[in-house]
């Protein structure tokens, strides 16, 4: 068994193998069975063996990881309409005082980078986010998945190729996307499809997420009129009585809608030079359990 001491220890890296774990698998509820079975296996080590704690608590729950993302690897040929992370609640608070580090922390956890890690084998995925958003140095992920040295350097430099390749760019300032978000809501809310169209990118990309459960579109629609007039019909049907609440999610400002007091549905856009690229609606009632209710 544990002591106060050890448990303690584990508590203080509890969100940095929550965040490895996360960001390998994409939903919170995995992630944090990743982590409750790395609990177990700490509790039952031979203490003798773990030089350094933290090293070794990642090791185990990369590698709790890898094996719970083979298991749900076949979930995008079984999903009912598009695929998006489960969101997660993001405060580096004081923890990360640095601003490039918060940025790069706040990029690598984003709903964008995440659906492009999908498409990523699970070690590539595990050597990208322990060297990109943890900074681990080659030597160390190797240790830690008992690879040689060269071949992590290769599939880091193959998982980087790949996620440059396909990721859409954006501005992570949070002030200009809340403020965006603010005035999309009024547009979207008010059938507006003139303002709407004066906010959207061209090329905007809308995907939604239902897991099939409940109302979302079951393909990504493309292109600012498309998405323009999809919004507006929403808004000519009327819409539920909802409240709304902006928190950070994924590094970024997104709204919550509340229905009853319960999470009905997540937005969160993408945006670059002003207009926006992407908006992301996360509508599975089973991905918004984990979110606070108000």
């Amino acid at each position: 068994m544990a002591t106060e001491t050890e448990t303690d220890l584990f508590e203080e890296h509890r969100p940095v193998l929550l965040g490895v774990a996360y960001r390998m698998l994409g939903r919170v509820t995995d992630a944090e069975d990743v982590v409750q079975e790395a609990w177990l296996r700490w509790s039952a080590a031979d203490r003798s063996e773990v030089r350094e704690p933290r090293a070794y608590l990642v090791r185990v729950t990369t590698r709790l990881a890898i094996d719970r993302l083979r298991q749900v690897k076949a979930r995008g040929e079984t999903y009912v309409g598009p695929w998006l992370p489960e969101p997660y609640v993001t405060d580096f608070g004081d923890t990360v005082p640095d601003t490039a580090e918060r940025a790069v922390l706040a990029d690598s956890v984003s709903l964008a980078v995440l659906v492009v890690m999908e498409s990523l084998s699970p070690l590539e995925r595990a050597v990208f986010v322990l060297r990109e958003a943890f900074g681990y140095p080659f030597a160390d992920i190797a240790a830690m998945l008992d690879r040689a040295e060269p071949a992590v350097r290769q599939l880091a430099g193959r998982a980087r190729r790949h996620v440059d390749e396909r990721r859409p760019r954006y501005e992570v300032d949070p002030v200009r996307r809340r403020d965006l978000t603010e005035r999309f809501l009024a547009a979207a809310g008010g059938g507006d499809l003139e303002a709407l169209m004066s906010l959207l990118a061209p090329d905007v990309r809308l995907v939604g997420d239902s897991g099939g459960k409940t109302k979302a579109p079951l393909r990504a629609l493309q292109s600012a009129d498309h998405v323009g007039r999809f919004l507006v019909g929403i808004a000519e049907k009327g819409l539920p009585d909802l409240t709304w609440r902006f928190l950070e999610l994924n590094g970024g400002p997104a709204v919550l809608a509340l229905a009853d007091g319960k999470p009905d549905s997540v937005f969160q856009l993408d945006i670059l030079d002003g207009r926006i690229q992407s908006i992301y609606i996360i509508r599975n009632p089973d991905k918004l359990r984990a979110l606070p209710a108000f």
